[in-house]
């Protein structure tokens, strides 16, 4: 039999220091001998993390092995415990990679690449899994050898080489590794694929696992050139920022791409994945004329509709009631946001006076209905509802402006929107001004 080829890394797209996933397994092994042998990779930087998720009586052992083989290799390793909770109800296989994914987040420094020694045979497995969840092309693209992740990206090099490659390679080099009995348990989806379906398929068709592999990265590539198309087709929907989006032309989207779009616009404001229900109880806001106020709420987060926009946010705080009074020297803490002056006043400074100096220089209180508000330049004043309206303020943002009335009781401010002509005009004088950062 000939022996087999040398193991050799895919090239990495940017030369940044690496942090290696090292498990103390087969594959990680093999890739940390790789990358510790590899002068260039050394000259970039090279260091290791261990997740001691202390799921097995052995964890502390694999923790030590894997100081002791960095030690020997001159690789600096941080092993950082964890907990995984077995409740969680996603599984504990999927919790503890949970976990795992969020030590490598913490431990990643900025535009530096997390290394992780997933090859082909995972690649294949991954796609079986995905297909069998009835994923679409982004699903069934499997594992991305390149991909942004955290502060900086996640790169696996051994996508393109089987499993026996390691070993081939690990037996060549005398490594030692660690074997995880918890991967012998067919109680596990990817195991039971490992150890009875895989090789099954193999045993017809020896190709299978490559195959399966290369039909990922067909898939990649087509799930790549949907992206772009979604991107573009977002730039063009969204509104006055990030986080709003034109209906109507939403709405004329074919379906398909709507529900791209849609998902896509979700992630990029860094809310919880939209459920696959979102888009079906998204549909009657996208039917229903501009007149329409409904949303659509979950895991904290929300889509609602007002005019012809979509906003999506997490849901705010309860708003506030009970009217307060403010000296204006510190930020006033208000229904999950924060009113402050600026600079604040000092001791014994109020509005406009220094009479009654101990007294509260404001009342912050909530919207009651029918406050009315003198505008810069105007001698009339005007009904705050519909000022709040021309300025285009959505209703739940105007349900909890705080407004901010002196001490007769004369409407001062909404939030830092909308400001009396009076209250501008000492805000000038005096080089202050007033902000709100609101909960929405």
């Amino acid at each position: 039999m000939a022996a087999a080829a040398p193991l050799v890394l895919a090239a990495a797209p940017l030369e940044r220091p690496l942090l290696v996933g090292y498990s103390g397994g087969l594959d990680s092994t093999a890739l940390l001998h790789l990358l510790a042998s590899d002068a260039a990779a050394r000259a970039r930087g090279v260091r290791a993390i261990h997740v001691h998720h202390g799921l097995h009586p052995d964890a502390g052992s694999w923790a030590r092995h894997c100081l002791d083989t960095c030690r020997g290799l001159g690789v600096p390793l941080e092993v950082v415990e964890v907990r995984v909770a077995r409740d969680g109800g996603s599984g504990l296989e999927a919790a503890a990679r949970a976990v795992r994914h969020a030590a490598f987040a913490d431990a990643l420094g900025a535009d530096e690449v997390l290394v992780l020694g997933h090859h082909r045979d995972d690649q294949a497995e991954t796609f079986l899994l995905r297909a069998l969840r009835a994923s679409g092309a982004d699903g069934l693209a499997a594992m991305r050898p390149w991909r942004r992740f955290a502060g900086g990206w996640m790169w696996r090099p051994l996508l393109g080489h089987p499993r026996q490659a390691l070993l081939a390679h690990a037996q060549r080099n005398a490594l030692r590794w660690i074997e995880d009995p918890s991967n012998d348990s067919e109680a596990h989806d990817r195991n039971f694929l490992r150890h009875q379906v895989m090789p099954l398929l193999q045993a017809r068709w020896a190709h299978a696992g490559a195959a399966f592999a290369h039909a990922a990265a067909l898939q990649r590539e087509a799930s790549e050139l949907l992206e772009e198309s979604d991107a573009q087709a977002l730039a063009r929907l969204r509104g006055v920022d990030r986080n709003c989006l034109h209906v109507a032309p939403l709405a004329a989207l074919p379906a398909a791409r709507r529900a791209r779009v849609l998902r896509r616009w979700v992630d990029e404001t860094g809310l919880p994945p939209l459920p696959s229900r979102g888009v079906a109880q998204l549909a009657p806001l996208l039917a229903a004329g501009q007149d329409v106020r409904g949303e659509f709420a979950w895991h904290g987060a929300v889509i609602r509709r007002w005019r012809d926009l979509l906003y999506a946010g997490m849901q705010p705080p309860v708003p506030e009631t009970a009217p307060r009074a403010w000296d204006g020297r510190a930020p006033l803490h208000w229904g999950g946001g924060t009113l402050a002056l600026e600079p604040a006043l000092a001791p014994g400074e109020t509005f406009e006076t220094q009479e009654d100096a101990d007294a509260p220089a404001f009342m912050a209180h909530p919207r009651g209905g029918g406050e009315r508000i003198v505008l810069p330049g105007r001698a009339h004043s005007h009904a705050l509802k519909h000022v709040l309206q021309d300025l285009g303020v959505p209703p739940w943002t105007r349900e909890r402006l705080p407004l901010l009335s002196d001490r007769a009781g004369t409407l001062l401010a909404a939030g830092d929107l909308v400001l009396s002509g009076r209250f501008d005009a000492w805000l000038r004088r005096t080089g202050r001004r007033l902000r709100w950062d609101g909960a929405d």
